[in-house]
């Protein structure tokens, strides 16, 4: 039997091929004298020391919320192992680890950093939990009140209650004076307390699970096993520690990130930071903009942002609002420039 360059063997049978005990226990045999040959490389899997000490402990979040890692499976050595897979042989020192990992970061060679996997257990709100399983690329196993116990809800402190921003509705407003969140806070307390009284009198009236819960508040905590692999883990950072997501949410994607991602792939988490997370991703007629700035022509700049429909100016002269020219002063900001229509 030749055997291929790789230390797994597959043996296919076809379909309704019947074997009896015979045929079974040579094939077994064949298979022990021909799986592993002389020559063949044992791998050891890949370990992260910082990671494991944190294996399986409950982070907090929030007043009831955790995250914990279950398992992994891969580190920054393998990001680079699996990118090196394609330059084939003899190029295994193209670069170092952080400058590969950096290149690939850079150009957005995204399959390397689906070779690392994590498998998180989260206790989160509901509410929350809503904007989480929006990202749909993971498998998930959710804590299910059809079978189980509800848990208990989140409780907002006085000083956390936000107000509504008149003009983006996804940014969050000032928080509201805590004389006026103890009260909203006792409100919610009760409120919770008569939903769970609820429950319990209809659990306890033999009522079945699944119909006792339903009135149950969207703050009431829910649990989840949670496996991703890396490319797609940092996507899910990198919209949920945004300014726009959620405050509850953007709790856990930060704990996440930097109490997890950075223990498990510094490298990677390092390069994240510095191309996406806190990179300046400028649109063409932007760019254009902010050359014609360096350039000392704010009329030109102006120019191209009215023909680029970034700038639209009322009859009465009032400039209309734009979210796209409101995101990019604050570029232009971060550049140490200033819009010419300010």
């Amino acid at each position: 039997m030749v055997i291929p360059d790789t230390t797994v063997l597959t043996v296919h049978i076809d379909e309704g091929t019947v074997m009896n005990a015979d045929d079974q226990s040579l094939q077994h045999a064949d298979l022990e004298e021909s799986a592993v040959f002389a020559g063949t490389e044992r791998l050891r899997r890949y370990s992260v020391p910082a990671l494991d000490e944190i294996l399986g402990s409950r982070l907090r979040v929030l007043d009831d919320g955790f995250v914990r890692v279950i398992d992994y499976m891969g580190s920054d050595s393998s990001i680079v192992q699996a990118a090196r897979v394609s330059y084939g042989a003899g190029t295994r020192k193209l670069a170092e680890d952080r400058a590969l990992i950096r290149d690939l970061m850079r150009h957005r060679h995204t399959t390397p950093f689906e070779m690392c996997e994590i498998k998180l257990h989260v206790r989160t709100p509901i509410h929350a939990w809503r904007h989480w399983i929006r990202h749909r690329t993971a498998n998930v196993n959710e804590y299910s009140t059809r079978d189980s116990i509800a848990n208990f809800a989140y409780k907002t402190k006085a000083s956390e209650w936000r107000t509504h921003p008149s003009k983006d509705k996804t940014l969050t407003g000032a928080f509201l004076p805590v004389e006026k969140g103890q009260l909203l806070s006792a409100r919610e307390l009760d409120l919770q307390r008569i939903s769970r009284d609820v429950y319990q009198e209809r659990m306890e009236a033999g009522v079945t699970r699944e119909q006792a819960r339903k009135d149950l508040p969207l703050s009431t905590y829910t649990e989840a096993y949670w496996k991703i692999d890396l490319h797609n883990l940092l996507n899910f950072l990198q919209v949920r520690m945004g300014e726009h997501a959620p405050a509850e949410i953007r709790c856990y994607a930060e704990l996440i990130g930097e109490e997890i991602v950075s223990k498990w792939v510094p490298l990677a988490w390092e390069a994240f930071l510095d191309y996406v997370r806190n990179g300046l991703l400028l649109s063409g007629t932007q760019a254009q903009i902010v050359a014609a700035l360096l350039a000392h022509s704010p009329e030109e700049a102006r120019r191209i942002a009215e023909s680029a429909g970034l700038l639209t100016v009322k009859p009465n002269g009032e400039i209309a609002v734009s979210r796209e020219r409101t995101e990019f002063e604050s570029k232009l900001l971060r550049l140490g420039l200033i819009a010419p229509w300010k």
